[in-house]
């Protein structure tokens, strides 16, 4: 995507958003309303761009729509499946219009779909028909597959099944374009993750540098209230910082790595100091989204 611009009326969506994803795993985040559901659906197809370019792989979604769906799968946040048909019809018949589909029944049995598989759609439970989207999906062997928060609704052992198979299509070659809420699930999944807010992307990169790129790591530890934090920090690198929060819990900032870590544990032993508990804490993708769009809730 080169300068995305996607309008509602009066309302942009999307303001001249420029994003690439290779291969592997992508994750697309952003707060309520940052844009993620419409730059996915753009991508898909669905919604005609205002301005900018987007190519997936390598087509025009709109232009060349005909010779670009049979290489993606889909999975939306809601919708695309008829109410009335049973999970496992409406699966069949999704791998019916595919040349070269995986085993259905294999994969009914991987994402738990068998015991619901004569159900009608509009009464499986909210798990039930995040699977089922799932499975729609890839049942086609297709070369991309975009994901609108697939793990929704689903219960911890649906989303490690959920997680485990998102792995497998990468290690099959197939990329994957996903939107989450779930900061753990990027962390864990993703090779590149882009956080859009107001319609633009404001950082990308994968979870270790925007981590990296953060806040300071943080290293705690508790002891004796009254510790003479000027002694300690003579000890620390440069740029370094020591505060006591609260009596006897000490906190230090810094390029945290063995090299402060001994230090640290160098000068209590010289000072007589027997911490009760030593911990490095990291930033993580959670912080960096936090920091990047705001602690405030949005509608």
């Amino acid at each position: 995507m080169q300068g995305l611009v996607k309008q509602y009326g009066d309302k942009t969506a999307v303001a001249g958003l420029t994003l690439e994803a290779g291969p592997g795993i992508t994750a697309v985040l952003g707060p309520n309303g940052a844009g993620k559901t419409t730059t996915i659906e753009t991508c898909e197809g669905y919604r005609r761009p205002d301005g900018g370019t987007v190519r997936v792989l390598g087509l025009d979604p709109v232009r060349q729509a005909a010779a670009l769906r049979p290489r993606i799968g889909v999975m939306l946040q809601s919708g695309g499946v008829y109410p009335g048909a049973r999970a496992s019809e409406m699966l069949r018949h999704v791998a019916k219009l595919h040349a070269h589909p995986l085993d259905v029944d294999a994969l009914i049995e991987r994402l738990g779909l068998g015991s619901c598989g004569r159900t009608a759609y509009r009464r499986l439970s909210g798990g039930q028909q995040q699977r089922l989207a799932l499975a729609m999906a890839v049942v086609g062997r297709p070369e991309l597959v975009f994901l609108d928060e697939p793990t929704a609704g689903l219960d911890p052992q649906a989303r490690r099944a959920t997680w485990d198979l998102v792995r497998e299509l990468r290690t099959d070659g197939v990329s994957v374009i996903l939107t989450t809420h779930f900061m753990d699930e990027a962390e864990q999944l993703a090779d590149d993750v882009a956080i859009i807010d107001a319609g633009r992307v404001v950082a990308q990169g994968s979870p270790e540098e925007l981590c990296r790129g953060g806040a300071e790591n943080t290293l705690r530890f508790t002891g004796r209230p009254g510790l003479d934090i000027g002694s300690l920090l003579k000890a620390l690198p440069d740029g370094s910082a020591a505060v006591e929060l609260t009596p006897g819990a000490y906190r230090i900032t810094g390029t945290v790595g063995p090299q402060l870590l001994a230090t640290v544990t160098t000068w209590c032993a010289q000072h007589g100091v027997m911490p009760d508990r030593i911990s490095v804490e990291r930033h993580t993708l959670e912080d960096v989204f936090l920091e990047l769009t705001g602690k405030e809730l949005r509608s």
